[in-house]
């Protein structure tokens, strides 16, 4: 841990310290705006605490489980503190996922009630209209509602301080395609704002173009509260687009920029349209998550701005930063950096856990204090990825470098990032298995340019015909859109060996010489 982490914020500390600390050295100084409305360092704190104090009258208490349905908001940022204050646990839903998937989420995490960011997501207010949810007062933050409470769920027990309690449960769907909690502490996400937002020299100069969702870990740790927590301005925003970016970037004077690999695509595409590069005279550190990063796209990106794109791995298991390419040692190829201080990783052998020697692949294995607490109501899988001397089984495959730089190969979880969004094959395999056509399914990634696609593999029932139409019809109804595949390809037999499993290593080779045509 580093020692300005233990000056700003001990061991034990919690989310809401942070605005705490805003109001007295940020006083009158813009520090979160949306294309709405700009709070000062008092002004975030006082409504932090009416909004803290109107979901207690409501009845949210401590320990409860409250779901955020959300695209990224002023007020969004302030019911976080506001839960952080109540002792209550954040639970972060994209409002773009659809009604069954927030159904499973919310009932998994026994949620004490929902609210939603009506005011900047079309998708959240459907929601919301759906759970009969009614207008929340926390002004001047206005555009949020929320569901009747649920009378039937009980409160966990508080946490002895902020490294034990819970401040953000963060689903991911798991490799059995159900809803899998990530439970994060207050310790866990400080750490990583303290530590990411150092490495960025983040400071109150500073204008952060907060564009990645908050219901990403990335968003929320790195972005939103690293910038916070370093007294930065950070200026959030519901959805990417790539002109009113670039307008920011040239007029407001953002100088920090953090996105996936496929905004800065886009970027480029805007240039190459204009025949100019995208001005952006003040900014001074950019970087890129998420999703890996084509060497094109950095090569261009770093040509346009002519400062490195900065790389870097991390997983919601570990708040998520493990390591990063640092400011002073910009790299040039694909490396995503050394582990960031305070926390360490090794290579290990799958079987025994010992270390493997330098340059040889093996599995990535964290330590550290962003390591998460656990899975929620799921000790089992805890235990499975969780030694019992600390260590976090990644279910990524790596190599390092004789200089401790990390080096990404593979994802033993299948993992599809798509958009820098989570996409795992098991849930999409489990709602074409839905479609009374369908025989056999198999669910791989497909890297397209920046980006990664989804192709799912389909075995129809014998003598049976299955309409694309339809079939796209019936994933849209079910996932959301980023999950949906891209492609669909029918096969009258899906390769398998003499047992029946799919071989998806002879499906991958099928999907990366489909035409993205």
């Amino acid at each position: 841990m580093t020692e300005s982490f233990e000056r700003s914020f001990s061991k034990g500390s919690y989310l809401h310290a942070i605005i705490d600390r805003r109001a007295e050295d940020a006083a009158d100084r813009i520090l979160l705006s949306d294309a709405e409305i700009a709070l000062d360092g008092r002004g975030l704190k006082e409504a932090v605490d009416k909004a803290a104090d109107a979901l207690k009258l409501y009845g949210v208490r401590g320990g409860d489980r409250v779901v955020l349905v959300n695209e990224n908001a002023a007020a969004l940022l302030a019911l976080i503190f506001a839960l952080s204050r109540i002792g209550a646990w954040t639970v972060l839903v994209n409002a773009r996922l659809t009604g069954n998937e927030i159904r499973k989420i919310t009932e998994h995490a026994g949620a004490r009630t929902t609210l939603f960011t009506t005011g900047v997501s079309p998708d959240a207010a459907a929601h919301a209209a759906v759970a009969g949810a009614v207008p929340f007062d926390m002004a001047p933050l206005t555009g949020v509602q929320i569901a009747p409470l649920n009378d039937a769920v009980v409160a966990e027990p508080l946490g002895r301080d902020g490294a034990d309690q819970v401040a953000a449960l963060i689903y991911t769907s798991g490799t059995t395609g159900q809803p899998k909690g990530v439970m994060l502490t207050h310790d866990n996400l400080l750490f990583i704002a303290e530590v990411s937002g150092s490495l960025r020299a983040i400071g109150p100069k500073d204008l952060a173009y907060g564009v990645l969702p908050t219901s990403h870990v990335f968003g929320l740790a790195s972005v939103f509260l690293g910038t916070l927590a370093h007294g930065g301005h950070l200026h959030t925003v519901s959805r990417f687009a790539p002109k009113d970016a670039a307008r920011a970037l040239a007029e407001d004077g953002v100088t920090i920029f953090q996105g996936v690999p496929a905004m800065y695509a886009h970027l480029l595409e805007l240039a190459a349209k204009n025949g100019a590069p995208v001005p952006a005279p003040m900014l001074r550190y950019l970087s890129a998550g998420g999703a890996p990063l084509d060497l094109t796209v950095k090569a261009k990106v770093e040509a346009m701005w002519k400062q490195p794109l900065h790389n870097g791995y991390g997983l919601t298991e570990t708040s998520p930063t493990v390591t990063t390419t640092r400011m002073d040692d910009p790299a040039k190829d694909e490396t995503v950096g050394p582990a960031i201080p305070g926390v360490e990783f090794r290579i290990a052998d799958r079987d025994t856990g010992l270390p493997k020697q330098t340059g040889d692949v093996g599995e990535i294995w964290i330590r550290g204090p962003n390591v998460m607490k656990g899975y929620y109501r799921d000790t089992e899988q805890t235990a499975q990825v969780i030694t019992s001397d600390g260590w976090f089984r990644s279910g990524d495959l790596g190599r390092v470098d004789a200089a401790g730089n990390l080096y990404v190969v593979g994802r033993l979880k299948e993992l599809i990032i798509r958009s820098g969004f989570n996409v795992y094959p098991a849930e999409v395999e489990g709602v074409l298995a839905q479609h009374s056509d369908i025989a056999l399914s198999a669910v791989v990634g497909r890297v397209s340019e920046d980006n990664e696609e989804v192709v799912a593999f389909i075995q129809p029932i014998a003598g049976r015909t299955i309409k694309k139409d339809a079939l796209e019809a019936h994933m849209r109804a079910n996932l959301a859109p980023y999950k949906c595949p891209s492609h669909y390809v029918f096969l009258k037999a899906l390769p398998a060996t003499a047992t029946g499993k799919i071989l998806k290593a002879e499906l991958k080779k099928q999907a990366d010489i489909i035409s993205s045509g």
